[in-house]
């Protein structure tokens, strides 16, 4: 059949992937910080108070003492490429876009910030992708992280003319792929240490205990990945959840009164990870990389390691490569 000859082009259909991960103001500046909070405090995934008693909050006290102060945070963990979740989610995309080949159209984008999630579906439609596969790039599920990141997908859809067809990436918190790539990076990190650690401490991005009381499986799946791990590593390993904010009742234990309990328990050496993430982040770098050694240390800790996530390692890459093909499965042709 012949195409008339105002027909327009057709691309030849084609297969998307797009990693999504939180975000990251553009600059570590009180500014740049500014906007990255205003953008991600008032999601109501996050913060699930009224927004009547949540705005003047926002806007009247956190986003006028805040910024600077994270801004000074970033500023110690900044990269020359730019902020390390941006950079590490960037050669995440791109060393899987390698081993994917030609036949899928990998990008990566933010929830909050840049670049944005609208922009890379519109990035990937225009070049012919039909169907798409996102995948939040959070192994346990949490309503503030990976509901969010799918709503934002399913909403910028809802204002397409010309949909894509769509999946998810579920969670992976117990999948086989994703324990033995922790244990391999881990063992090798650990072995490669001048020291022996006494404890092995597993920090998770903490979420208020209410998520948990409302039925949210965060806690449960973060508990089954420290135990699945565990296993693996063949040593008993301690949870703890950091980044605790606000007056709320948080999950617990926390991780800096973990850390600043350990040396009177007789604890004087430890490692800590955080497979909760998938990209090292100022929640890995700064809080617990320079906060929580100095907590450590100054509570009469000797040696201290911060074990690296997964980032854009080989054993983080070939699990991401694994996870997605079987998600793509029957959208890709055969090799």
């Amino acid at each position: 059949m012949t195409r008339p000859a105002d027909h327009p082009e057709v691309k030849p259909p084609k297969v998307g992937v797009v990693l999504i991960n939180l975000g990251t103001p553009d600059e570590p500046t009180a500014t740049a910080v500014r906007r990255y909070l205003a953008e991600f405090l008032s999601d109501r995934r996050v913060v699930e108070i009224p927004a009547i008693a949540w705005k003047p909050i926002l806007h009247g006290i956190i986003l006028r003492t805040r910024p600077k102060k994270s801004a000074h945070a970033y500023a110690q963990v900044w990269m020359g490429e730019g902020s390390p979740l941006a950079v590490i989610t960037r050669r995440q995309a791109e060393r899987l876009a390698e081993r994917l080949g030609p036949r899928v159209h990998v990008k990566h984008a933010m929830r909050y910030g840049n670049p944005g999630i609208a922009a890379a579906i519109a990035r990937m439609t225009e070049a012919g992708c039909t169907r798409i596969l996102a995948a939040p790039l959070y192994p346990q599920y949490c309503a503030a992280t990976t509901a969010t990141a799918v709503d934002a997908v399913f909403a910028v859809l809802a204002a397409m003319r010309v949909q894509p067809a769509m999946r998810t990436l579920p969670p992976y918190y117990d999948d086989p792929a994703h324990i033995e790539a922790l244990r391999a990076s881990l063992s090798r990190q650990i072995a490669a240490l001048d020291f022996a650690p006494e404890r092995l401490l597993l920090s998770f991005h903490g979420m208020p205990r209410r998520t948990l009381d409302l039925g949210d499986p965060y806690h449960c799946h973060c508990q089954k990945t420290a135990r699945l791990l565990g296993e693996a590593l063949g040593i008993e390993v301690d949870i703890a959840f950091q980044s605790r904010f606000g007056r709320a009742k948080w999950l617990e234990p926390a991780t800096d009164r973990m850390l600043a309990g350990y040396p009177a328990k007789g604890v004087k050496r430890i490692a800590i990870a955080a497979p909760g993430f998938a990209a090292d982040c100022l929640e890995t770098l700064e809080e617990l990389g320079i906060r929580g050694r100095e907590t450590f240390l100054n509570a009469g800790g000797e040696r201290f390691a911060l074990l690296e996530s997964l980032n854009d390692s080989d054993e983080g890459i070939a699990m991401l490569q694994r996870l997605i093909e079987r998600e793509l499965a029957g959208w890709l042709p055969p090799t």
